[in-house]
Order: C-alpha cells, then sequence, then structure tokens
C-alpha cells in the first residue's frame, strides 16, 4: 500500500469515526449531562494528545513557547473545546441527532459570512447564492419532515445547534493566524479547556456521574471524535499529497452520521433531513468551487 492509498484509508477511518459522534453524544446524554459528557471527554482527548506528544517526542517544544502564545491558547481553548462543545451538547439533548448534527455542518458557510469583517474579504454574487442554497436546506431540516404543517424543531436547539458553527468559524479563523505545530496547539486548547469545564461542572452539575455507561461514552468521544480522528485527519492530509481531494472527502461525514444516527438510535430519518444536508453541501461545495476559480 503506497502512501496515497494509505492516505484516502486514514481518511475514510475519519469520516466512520466522525459519523459515529451525533450517535454517541446522544447515548452519552441518556446516563449524564451535558457538562459531565463534555468533562470526561475533554480529559481523555488531554490525555491522549499528551501520549501522542510524548510518543512523537515533541513534549519539549512547550518550555519553548512565551506567555503571549499559552495566553493565545488559553483564548482558542475558550472558544474549543469549551464554548463550541458546551453549546453543540446542548443542542443535542434538545433535538433529535439527525437534526443537530446536519445544522452543526453549516460552519464553512458561516466562515464565508466571518470573514467579510474580520479577515476583510469580498465575496461575489456566486457566494451569496451558495449562502441561500445551504440556509434553504437549514430550513429543511428544521421542519422535521413536516414543511406544510410548519412543525419545526425545537427554537433554543436550533439556534444552538447553529450557533455552534459561528464558535467554530471563529475558532477556525484565529487558529489559522497561529503558525504553531497543529497537535501541539490542540493539546494546549484541552488543557485550558479542560479547567473552564471542570469549573462549570462544579457549579452546574457534579464532577462524579452516577452512570458508568454515560463515562464510557464519555471517553469514546475523547477519543473517536475528539483525539484519535483528529491524528488520522493530519496524517491523510500528509500521506495524500493533494489535500484538496482529501478535503472533499469530508463532505461524506454528514451523510455517514445519518446511517449511524438510524442504525443505533433508530431515528427514522426524514426526507427533508436527507434533502436539506444536499442543500448545505451542495452551497458549500458551490462556494469551495468559487475559490477554486478565484
Amino acid at each position: 500500500m503506497n502512501n496515497k492509498q494509505k492516505g484516502y484509508l486514514f481518511a475514510g477511518l475519519t469520516i466512520i469515526f466522525w459519523g459515529t459522534s451525533a450517535s454517541a453524544f446522544k447515548i452519552g446524554l441518556r446516563y449524564i449531562d451535558h457538562y459531565q459528557l463534555l468533562l470526561y471527554s475533554t480529559f481523555t482527548a488531554f490525555v491522549f494528545l499528551f501520549l501522542v506528544l510524548w510518543g512523537q517526542k515533541k513534549l519539549h517544544v512547550l518550555k519553548t513557547y512565551t506567555r503571549k502564545q499559552y495566553f493565545y491558547s488559553m483564548f482558542l481553548g475558550l472558544l474549543n473545546p469549551f464554548l463550541y462543545y458546551v453549546v453543540l451538547f446542548k443542542a443535542y439533548s434538545l433535538l433529535p441527532a439527525q437534526i443537530a448534527q446536519p445544522l452543526n455542518f453549516v460552519w464553512p458557510i458561516v466562515l464565508v459570512l466571518l470573514s467579510i469583517p474580520i479577515l476583510k474579504q469580498k465575496i461575489g454574487w456566486k457566494s451569496f447564492v451558495a449562502l441561500i442554497i445551504s440556509f434553504t436546506g437549514v430550513y429543511f431540516i428544521s421542519s422535521q419532515g413536516d414543511l406544510l404543517n410548519h412543525r419545526f424543531a425545537d427554537p433554543l436547539g436550533v439556534t444552538l445547534a447553529l450557533s455552534t458553527s459561528v464558535v467554530w468559524a471563529l475558532f477556525w479563523l484565529f487558529n489559522m493566524k497561529d503558525q504553531r505545530d497543529e497537535v501541539l496547539k490542540l493539546f494546549l486548547n484541552f488543557g485550558f479547556a479542560f479547567f473552564f469545564i471542570f469549573w462549570l461542572t462544579m457549579q452546574q452539575s457534579s464532577l462524579f456521574p452516577k452512570s458508568m455507561e454515560g463515562v464510557l461514552t464519555a471517553i469514546y468521544v475523547g477519543l473517536f471524535e475528539m483525539g484519535i480522528t483528529f491524528v488520522l485527519w493530519l496524517k491523510a492530509l500528509k500521506l495524500a499529497g493533494r489535500t484538496d481531494k482529501i478535503g472533499n472527502l469530508i463532505y461524506l461525514t454528514p451523510f455517514c452520521a445519518l446511517v449511524f444516527i438510524h442504525l443505533f438510535l433508530g431515528e427514522r430519518i426524514y426526507l427533508t433531513t436527507i434533502f436539506g444536508l444536499i442543500l448545505i453541501v451542495s452551497g458549500i461545495m458551490l462556494q469551495q468551487l468559487n475559490k477554486v476559480k478565484k
């Protein structure tokens, strides 16, 4: 197996693991609250990334970082994973997985909107068409299979799910300006975020959940949503050579997630969910195609 084939293999594994995340969130929330789910998953990812850096002999690099760089990592950790997952897990506690997962996937479109004030970028009419297509998809998904009678999903849940895209897009923009090693950055993000969620869990919940099933699910989330998948994705991008082709595979994730949601959670997948997701992904791909032509 050559490097390119290995790259696609790692990318495929990443998509499968990320595809199971929505189901894992909902299963975990059956046993523990969203604060506890984030506390234990964040700690798991932090420990995993520590072991990765230890194996790569990169931990000594942390000593070279300045106070300013550590404060920047604290800020990034506040955005993601802390704020991002607090809001996301709360959205999952209010919505069916097939609604929350696609709504969370509109972040590339939100990124375009935020790049106007933050990066001072101008967007053309094709980008606006892409925005309209994707947000039409959001409308379809929010209808929960009942467009005519307007039986829409929980308004707070929908708002929270969509707002995670804003948080993620902000994180992506600020993280892009930081040229440090990606794994080292993520390790620090999770380290700072753990203290934030530790304090919040003490205030709002309990540090010691009563359900071992919930803890085990949180460990799974920490590994296969936050930890292992990130390392696999970086490896896939490095081995494949063409990051654009590998990057486009990520659009398979929400469709893969719907399969697992049906199998593991037993949710009947609405046609409006599938059609809405197609519209969201179409808008994102139109936006990406517009960038390539430029």
